[in-house]
């Protein structure tokens, strides 16, 4: 099952990054590049990085020079968010490329790589959300509403999953096809967005 794989690489590159937990610290995906795991490996270790951009912004002692200096690493970061999930989906177009959809096959409102990126964000949650769970020196309350909220996110992850998997079926057996449109982010582009375009001059 593909959602059973991505998901173990995905607690993999959580469980990595948090061996050093520095949002500056190299990447060393463990998986060759000409595997499908390299790509879920890199997702996720993007999403794992700018979740703690996120954390860190949101200090409200933060230096307004370097929230700036940051949030630039964030729109950065979504940007290459936005591409790696472009990217796997290329994967998946080239991988049911054979496969031809029925009559009747039907467009589904997401594509497989947005859905694996719900996944991979899906997993952040369910860690951090155990850590506060099981947090030393939290409150009894505290610990006991985390872990109804974690019980919810578990819940989810199950749900999530075999949407993913029946998604995936569903392609191979030309029961729904695939239709990939670009993200066309606007605010990072130095010709679409006026504020960049209009400081060219």
């Amino acid at each position: 099952m593909f959602s059973k794989l991505a998901y173990s690489v995905f607690e993999q590159s959580i469980v990595d990054y948090h061996k050093h937990d520095h949002v500056d610290q190299p990447i060393a995906n463990p998986y060759a590049k000409d595997q499908f795991e390299h790509l879920l490996y890199l997702k996720n270790w993007i999403d794992t990085v700018q979740w703690h951009f996120e954390d860190i912004i949101r200090d409200p002692q933060i230096d307004p020079v370097a929230a700036l200096t940051l949030k630039r690493r964030i729109d950065a970061s979504n940007q290459e968010r936005t591409d790696m999930v472009e990217y796997i989906d290329g994967y998946f177009l080239q991988k049911y490329s054979s496969v031809a959809a029925k009559d009747n096959a039907k467009i589904n409102s997401e594509s497989p790589a947005w859905a694996f990126d719900r996944l991979s964000i899906l997993a952040l949650k369910i860690y951090h959300m155990q850590e506060e769970a099981t947090r030393e020196g939290a409150s009894p309350e505290h610990r006991a509403n985390c872990q109804t909220k974690l019980n919810v996110l578990l819940e989810q992850r199950s749900d999530l999953s075999t949407a993913i998997d029946d998604l995936l079926h569903d392609i191979e057996q030309g029961e729904k096809f695939m239709k990939v449109y670009k993200q066309m982010k606007m605010y990072n582009d130095d010709e679409l967005n006026p504020v960049l375009y209009q400081n060219k001059k």
